[in-house]
């Protein structure tokens, strides 16, 4: 039902094309930091898991890039919470909020 994750450089997002939809996580990069800034799921895709799916595979690219994460978008501050095992990749002085 999903497709592969795409890094869209130009609109510094990442993709999740499903069907006719788009589901992606926009980013800001500055040096080794990505400011993870807004994650957007289609109302027709809710439910389904796709939105923990995207931030999941955007981790794991974001970890093989060797950069460190400030997360401002609250889902995937969500996310990380429900899986801490990303917590190392947050940029130095990021916390969590409680």
């Amino acid at each position: 039902m999903t497709s592969e994750l795409h890094h869209n450089k130009e609109k510094h997002q990442y993709e999740l094309h499903i069907k006719e939809h788009l589901a992606k996580l926009e980013y800001k990069q500055k040096e080794n930091k990505i400011y993870l800034t807004h994650t957007e799921v289609p109302k027709e895709l809710e439910g389904q898991g796709i939105g923990s799916k995207l931030v999941g595979a955007v981790l794991e690219d974001i970890e093989k890039r060797d950069l460190k994460i400030v997360p401002w978008c609250p889902f995937v501050v969500h996310y990380l919470k429900e899986h801490p095992q990303w917590q190392p990749l947050l940029a130095e002085n990021v916390k969590l909020p409680s």
